[in-house]
């Protein structure tokens, strides 16, 4: 069938967070709401029967994960990643985020170290923290827009007897960096010669674009296969964020049976009744959607990109090859973090994530989210032209 992304949807009367939650966040409702990572797309019709299906039973008690709700996951990343998964090194979670921060907590001790490469999602530093781990940041390099990784640095870090887990975010949120296969070599080499557990975040990996082609970490050697935690998802592929489900690879079944065991201690262990379902469906029937859903954004990113060079110069876009999030460089304006996030805010009228969560060293950056419709998007372009202008 064919899909109608230029749709605007009322999510004010959803209790979506992204527009819900713009006083807390803004304080103001006033701003358009691009900031948290979901889209402002209806999902696949195929999960939508499936999920209204589901509620017409009109029973929803505790939910049992057929075979067939992992079989969907391993045929996704077969056909879509070439990538074969051992079904017996699989456990389910509530997301990718609670599953790291499980990780970091199982495979750590209290002032351990975990590497992280910044900027980058924000929640790496809070996971990392919130179990009183130190972070350590290898400072992605950036030159003329293009970042790229300080191999020195990351092997001088890794050389430390204190940093035990490495998060990967691959593709990278939120430069939209699709790693190539010599990267991942040398970034898991490293890590594997100093010890260094590597977790990698691979949420995003079916939003890829120009070309571009993810290979999932785990994939890269046989080496890596047996030392790779992979942590996966179809919520951000299918905007099912809020009915929380991921899927961990693990390299053993000891890992394994250490993280399920955390999760067990808190009872925790079930889907919900609609993300198993919503699941299935997705990674069944779904890529219908999802094929008409890439080109769309890479439109998005296009307007974006053409709109700042002829309108607005001084900002800067870093358009991504994966995720649907565009990195933009603010730094020609010529603001503190503080007086930019109150500029996006009260002038432009935008509400955007910024930059310095994603690196708490950086100034003059901004987190766009582009999974809109476009004409929410030229709305909001216009009127950070006009905020821009009024300088």
């Amino acid at each position: 069938m064919k899909y109608n992304f230029d749709i605007v949807v009322d999510r004010s009367k959803n209790r979506a967070g992204k527009y819900d939650e713009r006083q807390k966040k803004f304080g103001t409702m006033d701003v358009i709401p691009l900031w948290v990572a979901d889209m402002d797309f209806q999902t696949a019709q195929p999960i939508i029967d499936a999920c209204v299906e589901k509620a017409m039973e009109g029973i929803w008690g505790y939910t049992y994960r057929p075979d067939s709700y992992f079989d969907a996951i391993l045929g996704w990343q077969s056909r879509r990643h070439g990538w074969k998964i051992d079904k017996e090194k699989v456990s389910w979670s509530l997301g990718v985020v609670p599953a790291m921060s499980a990780m970091v907590k199982v495979f750590t001790r209290k002032g351990d170290s975990i590497m992280i490469q910044t900027p980058v999602y924000s929640e790496f530093y809070d996971i990392t923290e919130a179990w009183e781990r130190n972070v350590v940041e290898n400072q992605l390099v950036e030159q003329d827009g293009k970042w790229t990784i300080d191999f020195a640095d990351f092997e001088e870090k890794a050389k430390d007897p204190n940093v035990k887990i490495f998060l990967l975010c691959s593709p990278h949120n939120p430069l939209g960096i699709v790693w190539t296969e010599e990267q991942l070599q040398k970034m898991f080499e490293i890590c594997h010669a100093n010890d260094v557990l590597m977790v990698s975040d691979e949420i995003h990996s079916d939003l890829v674009f120009h070309g571009k082609k993810h290979i999932p970490t785990a994939m890269i050697s046989e080496t890596a296969k047996d030392h790779v935690i992979s942590c996966i998802s179809g919520t951000k592929t299918f905007n099912l964020a809020g009915l929380q489900a991921s899927t961990n690879v693990f390299p053993n079944l000891e890992m394994k049976a250490a993280f399920d065991k955390f999760w067990m201690n808190l009872d925790i262990h079930r889907n919900n009744a609609f993300s198993s379902v919503a699941m299935e469906a997705a990674f069944n029937e779904g890529e219908e959607w999802l094929e008409q859903l890439l080109p769309y954004l890479t439109e998005n990113f296009e307007f974006i990109k053409d709109y700042c060079e002829k309108y607005i110069p001084k900002i800067k876009p870093n358009i991504p090859d994966a995720t649907y999030l565009v990195w933009l460089d603010c730094r020609e304006l010529g603001m503190n973090n503080e007086r930019l996030r109150k500029f996006m805010i009260e002038d432009a009228k935008l509400g955007l994530n910024e930059g310095y969560t994603f690196g708490r060293s950086l100034s003059g950056y901004m987190r766009l989210n582009a999974a809109c419709p476009r004409s929410v998007l030229e709305k909001a372009m216009k009127q950070l032209e006009d905020a821009v202008n009024r300088l």
